[in-house]
């Protein structure tokens, strides 16, 4: 999303679902009683050398790539522990997630659009524009099984573009399917969208309206259309990831942690202002990788993560 826009709109978007239970959390400096995290663990803070931190994906050995957006950074955090800059210039990327053949796709929207960055930090840029009109700002998405890509599209005006206003009317979700030019819409009906992420099983997608203060499941059909929207929590969220249970995880004040039925499960505190999103990684799957604001956090858990 974005780092000065939001810090503020969002912060009180979220707060209202979540200060209860945050401040429950709080109180005893950890998390709630039903467990998702690994017993007595807490939110470890890895560095907060940075203005505001988003994005995170791994990759197939469990290394976390995460965006740096106001420093137009991507840092890397591998399996032993390692933080080192992985590429800088990087179109001020957003939203990251790798690819099945170990490419980087990223939200970059300081032209609004989507790339595609190889190992040897080669950029392809897969999409420009939505019918010859400049995209709002993609944000996040996530790749199904057959390599197209959900993306989700608010418009935050940005400090570095010279437009102010969109070139679109409203903000959508899309899905790009692979080899394609132009992605069709498949959700034009939500207010402000953010957050997304997909079942590893590619039946279910879950889509966070923020500004709505809401987050949508979707089922996934053949061709990448989206049918059956329902609303799974009536809590928005900035990043969102899932787990091996089908737990989902959203971010924004803390970390909340939501059971395949939409039971809350845990509120995790975070020592940041706001989480921007959140990935699991590590050589197991079992480290709970959160981007908040100027920082960066690992949190030991029990179950492991499914992207």
């Amino acid at each position: 999303m974005h780092f000065g826009q939001k810090a503020g709109f969002l912060l009180a978007t979220l707060l209202l679902c979540s200060v209860t239970s945050f401040s429950r959390g709080s109180e005893t400096g950890r998390a709630d009683s039903v467990k998702v995290t690994a017993p007595g663990a807490m939110p470890k803070q890895i560095s907060s050398q940075f203005k505001f931190t988003e994005g995170p994906a791994v990759n197939k050995k469990g290394d976390i790539y995460f965006t740096d957006q106001p420093n137009d950074k991507i840092w890397k955090y591998d399996t032993d522990g390692n933080l080192s800059l992985y590429m800088d210039k990087t179109g001020r990327s957003n939203g990251l997630y790798f690819d099945q053949k170990g490419n980087l796709i990223a939200c970059a929207d300081e032209k609004d659009e989507l790339w595609s960055i190889n190992p040897k930090g080669k950029v392809t840029v897969l999409l420009a524009d939505f019918e010859g009109k400049r995209l709002n700002g993609p944000n996040d998405l996530w790749i199904d099984l057959k390599g197209g890509i959900y993306f989700t599209d608010p418009y935050y005006q940005r400090d570095y573009w010279q437009r102010t206003k969109p070139d679109l009317d409203g903000q959508k979700v899309y899905y790009l399917p692979k080899g394609k030019k132009q992605p069709v819409i498949v959700d034009d009906k939500l207010m402000q969208p953010n957050g997304i992420v997909g079942t590893p099983d590619g039946k279910f997608l879950y889509v966070a309206d923020i500004r709505d203060n809401k987050t949508y499941k979707y089922q996934i059909n053949s061709d990448g259309s989206l049918t059956n929207r329902q609303l799974f929590v009536p809590q928005g969220s900035d990043g969102m990831t899932l787990d091996e249970q089908g737990n989902l995880y959203l971010s924004g004040k803390g970390v909340t942690v939501y059971s395949p039925s939409g039971e809350k499960l845990q509120t995790i505190p975070v020592p940041s202002r706001w989480v921007g999103n959140i990935c699991f990684g590590g050589k197991d799957r079992k480290t709970l990788f959160i981007t908040a604001s100027e920082s960066v956090y690992t949190l030991a858990m029990q179950v492991k993560g499914v992207e």
